[in-house]
C-alpha cells in the first residue's frame, strides 16, 4: 500500500507540474493569437493539432508565470518541505563548492549534447534563442526554473521516493528522480544531460535534506548557458571545437581541465554535506 501511494503521489507532483506549464502554453499562445485576429474557432483548433505556441515574449510570460503557480501550488499544498534550517547552518563552503562543480560540468555538458544526434524543430529553436538574449529571459531561466524545478523533483518526488527505500538503497530513489527529470524536458540530448545532473542533484539532497545546494548549481548552471548565449555570437549553433578554433585537441584538453574543477569540488561537497543539527 505504501508503494501505491508513493506512485500516485509522485504521479500527481509529475502532472501538476506538466500540466501548469501546458495550460499556461496554451493561454498566453491564445491570447497572442486572439488579439493578432485570429478567431477562437481557429485558435481552438491549433490547440487541438498541438501547434498552438506563443513567440519569444509569450514563451518568458509562459515560464515565469508557471513557475510561480508551481511554487504557489506545491508549498501551499505542502508537497514540499521547504525550511530555513539548512540556511542557517551558514553553509557557505558548500554553496561555493557548488558553484565550482557546476562551472567544471559546463564543457562536459556541451560535449555531451553535441555526440546525441537532436534537431530541435526550427521554430523553437528560434523562439528559445530569443528568449535567451531577452534581459527579461533570465528572470525565467536562472531565477524562477531553478528554485521552481528543484521544489519539484527534489522538494517533493525525491523527498516522497526516498521514505520507500532503506538508506543503504538511498540511490535507487536519487536515479529514478533524475530519470523523471530528464523524461519532463522533453527530447534525448536534454534527456540524457538533466537525467545526470539529476543525480548530482539528488545526492545532494540526499545529503543535506535541503533543495539550497540544487538550487545553486541550477542557478548557476542556468545563468552560465544565459551568459554564454549573450556573449558568443550564435552560440546556438557553435560547436566546443569552433570556440577552441577548431582544434579537437584543444577541446579534450578543454574536457580534462573540467575534471580538475569536478573532481575536487566533488571531493570537497562528500567531506562537507549534511543535514543541519
Amino acid at each position: 500500500m505504501k508503494y501505491v501511494r508513493t506512485i500516485l503521489e509522485v504521479t500527481l507532483y509529475v502532472i501538476a507540474f506538466l500540466l501548469i506549464q501546458l495550460l499556461m502554453t496554451f493561454a498566453v499562445a491564445g491570447i497572442q493569437m486572439y488579439n493578432n485576429g485570429v478567431t477562437m474557432d481557429k485558435v481552438a483548433d491549433m490547440a487541438a493539432k498541438g501547434t498552438l505556441l506563443p513567440d519569444a515574449n509569450g514563451i518568458i510570460i509562459v515560464s515565469v508565470i508557471s513557475s510561480v503557480l508551481t511554487l504557489v501550488l506545491f508549498l501551499l499544498l505542502k508537497w514540499a518541505v521547504v525550511s530555513r534550517s539548512y540556511l542557517q547552518s551558514r553553509p557557505w563552503t558548500v554553496m561555493a563548492w557548488t558553484a565550482v562543480l557546476t562551472l567544471g560540468t559546463i564543457i562536459p555538458s556541451t560535449w555531451l549534447a553535441e555526440q546525441i544526434p537532436y534537431e530541435m524543430p526550427q521554430e523553437m529553436e528560434a523562439m528559445l534563442a530569443d528568449m535567451m538574449h531577452n534581459r527579461w529571459g533570465y528572470l525565467a531561466i536562472g531565477m524562477l526554473a531553478p528554485l521552481a524545478e528543484e521544489v519539484v523533483f527534489r522538494g517533493a518526488i525525491l523527498r516522497v521516493l526516498l521514505k520507500l527505500f532503506d538508506k543503504r538503497w538511498h540511490w535507487v530513489p536519487i536515479v529514478i528522480s533524475a530519470l523523471i527529470f530528464g523524461a519532463v524536458h522533453g527530447n534525448v540530448q536534454q534527456f540524457v544531460h538533466a537525467a545526470l545532473i539529476g543525480l548530482i542533484l539528488g545526492w545532494m539532497y540526499y545529503r543535506t535534506d535541503s533543495i539550497l545546494p540544487g538550487v545553486v548549481f541550477h542557478w548557476v548552471n542556468n545563468s552560465a548557458a544565459y551568459l554564454i548565449a549573450n556573449l558568443i555570437p550564435n552560440a546556438e549553433d557553435t560547436q566546443l571545437v569552433d570556440i577552441f578554433g577548431g582544434d579537437q585537441r584543444a577541446v579534450y584538453m578543454a574536457l580534462g581541465c573540467s575534471l580538475c574543477l569536478i573532481l575536487p569540488a566533488l571531493f570537497q561537497l562528500y567531506i562537507r554535506l549534511r543535514k543541519a543539527e
